[in-house]
């Protein structure tokens, strides 16, 4: 089990990052810990590196903190990477990770290799932000903290409907609402609430989806073009391939937006019977065995035709 005070003894800077395109664990999960360091170690100076995040989570304590560029002084002690499965998911923050003297990787992806100098990786576990959770003394957990991790932990586990959902994820989520924090609201703003732009282009999405394998896969896509028309951006789409995956018959849901012509993100959701990890792992992407993702370079025919070929060896299987 880590300890902070064992891998800070000494440190003066410290930085935080997490993967491109942050999500609600990802962004709960690095907030909270920036949070902590800040308060409960004043000598080290902290900083925290995301991309972009939805507009509903700067409803956290320091989101506006949060640094979208590389600064000019490059050298850290010690550089976390959280829910994070190698450097380059790191996007902008990869070159800080590697500059640093010593290197910490937290997460809970399957397909995390343990690329820092000190690893915790538990793949079983519901969120990065349940394991930052357990890496903080409980008593010092703020209503601030508790807030940032309750919204990671409620974000990966889809409300607490997701099979990663344990017994320790609900005691957890429980102590955090013994914070004082709102987790009616926080759902509510974070996980359901949409813009009138996000619904429409959610609406697009399901209207245009189309079933294979009798109906066990469920596919759909966003253009750039489509995106601009309705003035979304990726962190708007967040959500949408779960609801394709809620489709009665549907094993197996994938969704695809354009990041420039001929390159695609693509994100993989299934129920029982797909391992989406083992899916997105194949074309050099990773995840969890119920969610995982990959970039895809192709036409969107060519993305679809693949990944549903390896859909199809594990549904093969089941059969």
């Amino acid at each position: 089990m880590l300890k902070l005070d064992e891998i800070l003894k000494g440190v003066k800077r410290a930085g935080i990052a997490g993967h491109v395109r942050p999500d609600g664990d990802c962004t709960g999960s690095c907030l909270a810990l920036y949070q902590y360091l800040r308060m409960y170690y004043p000598e080290v100076s902290t900083d925290v590196y995301l991309e972009e995040i939805p507009n509903s989570f700067h409803m956290l304590t320091g989101a506006d903190e949060i640094r979208h560029e590389l600064p000019e002084d490059t050298g850290y002690d010690v550089f976390f990477a959280l829910d994070c499965g190698d450097t380059k998911r790191l996007g902008f923050a990869g070159t800080l990770f590697e500059q640093a003297k010593k290197t910490v990787c937290i997460d809970h992806h399957v397909s995390n290799l343990a690329f820092a100098d000190v690893n915790q990786i538990v793949p079983d576990a519901s969120s990065t932000s349940e394991l930052i959770y357990d890496l903080l003394e409980k008593e010092r957990i703020t209503k601030e903290i508790a807030e940032a991790l309750y919204l990671g932990i409620v974000h990966d586990t889809g409300v607490f409907q997701y099979s990663c959902t344990k017994p320790s994820t609900m005691e957890a989520a429980a102590e955090l609402l013994r914070k004082g924090i709102d987790g009616p609201k926080i759902i509510e703003k974070t996980f359901y609430e949409k813009t009138y732009a996000q619904n429409q282009v959610l609406g697009k999405a399901l209207l245009e989806s189309i079933r294979l394998m009798d109906g066990k896969v469920i596919f759909s896509y966003i253009t750039k073009k489509s995106m601009n028309f309705f003035g979304v951006k990726a962190k708007d789409l967040e959500g949408i391939v779960s609801q394709l995956r809620v489709t009665t018959g549907v094993e197996a849901a994938i969704f695809l937006y354009e990041l420039e012509s001929g390159e695609f993100k693509v994100s993989l959701r299934s129920k029982e019977k797909v391992d989406v990890s083992k899916v997105a792992q194949y074309f050099g992407g990773g995840g969890h065995v119920r969610a995982a993702g990959l970039t895809f370079r192709g036409t969107v025919h060519d993305a679809v035709n693949n990944i549903v070929g390896q859909v199809a060896l594990q549904l093969e299987e089941e059969a």
